[in-house]
């Protein structure tokens, strides 16, 4: 295996959370794929293209762009051991001879230079340690006239789950979801995701927003238990006594209540589509 620099993220995903992320992985589905397919009209993927998908996690974007660039190639790269395990499986129960996966950090993995026509990434690019030198890595991967798309989170104000954490705030600290900040956050300034991408070599650069509802569970207790294992509300509630922590997920259940409907508990969020060229 490469070399790691994003040591706090790889600690992250090869613990706990990338345990539940794996786990769950049809759930996290439920939650991002509404937005793969504008993420895959972005990558315009062809047959016999070669394509990397960086933070891959446990391979649903992988397995939809090697079905489309079939007879060509798909590498799925992420730091988490757990989710990389559950990806092989699912490859292997589709069928899909023409992937494969790889724990490394894109920011150095050693790819090969102009060994891809494509990169994308659904919601896996927003925690780079160094996004700057991350990103200049990922351009000399591609080769010229190569093409990256990828997804980041739009504002936080525009992304209804954020809104979930401040009713968790009287319980204890959450995260603060400030634009710009390493973390969720991090690529959702349009200014700075052209900025990164033309100092890294980039061209025409575009940036749009779209807007899709993910589905956090059957209903609002579902969707409440769901969240409480994973991420900020788990480390939150870790914190209290249990006294407190029972208020706390009645507080997030009251909350995803607001979201329940027919279909299940559906929040909007909005991202940034960023597609661009070597």
């Amino acid at each position: 295996m490469s070399a790691i620099v994003n040591i706090e993220q790889d600690s992250t995903w090869n613990g706990d959370e990338g345990q539940y992320w794996a786990d769950h992985h049809d759930r996290w589905n439920a939650v991002n794929e509404g937005f793969n397919e504008p993420l895959l009209r972005a990558a315009a993927i062809a047959p016999g293209e070669r394509v990397l998908d960086l933070g891959c996690g446990a391979g649903q974007t992988s397995r939809l762009a090697a079905r489309r660039a079939h007879p060509g190639q798909v590498l799925g790269l992420d730091l988490s051991t757990p989710e990389l395990d559950r990806a092989r499986a699912l490859a292997a129960q589709e069928g899909l001879d023409n992937l494969r996966f790889e724990r490394g950090d894109a920011q150095v993995h050693p790819f090969p230079p102009g060994g891809f026509d494509v990169a994308l990434s659904r919601f896996g690019i927003m925690f780079f340690a160094d996004p700057a030198a991350a990103f200049a890595h990922v351009r000399g991967a591609l080769r010229p006239g190569g093409r990256l798309a990828f997804a980041s989170l739009s504002a936080p104000e525009r992304v209804d789950w954020a809104d979930l954490f401040a009713d968790l705030r009287a319980f204890g600290p959450v995260p603060d979801f400030t634009v710009g900040a390493p973390g969720m956050f991090s690529l959702a300034d349009p200014a700075t995701i052209r900025q990164l991408l033309t100092g890294a070599g980039f061209h025409d650069v575009r940036v749009d927003l779209v807007t899709a509802q993910m589905n956090f569970g059957k209903d609002a207790t579902d969707a409440a238990a769901f969240l409480a294992g994973s991420g900020p509300a788990r480390s939150l509630l870790e914190r209290l006594a249990p006294g407190e922590a029972e208020q706390a997920r009645e507080a997030m259940r009251q909350a995803l209540a607001r979201f329940e409907g027919p279909g299940g508990v559906r929040l909007n969020a909005e991202a940034c589509l960023v597609s661009a060229r070597c």
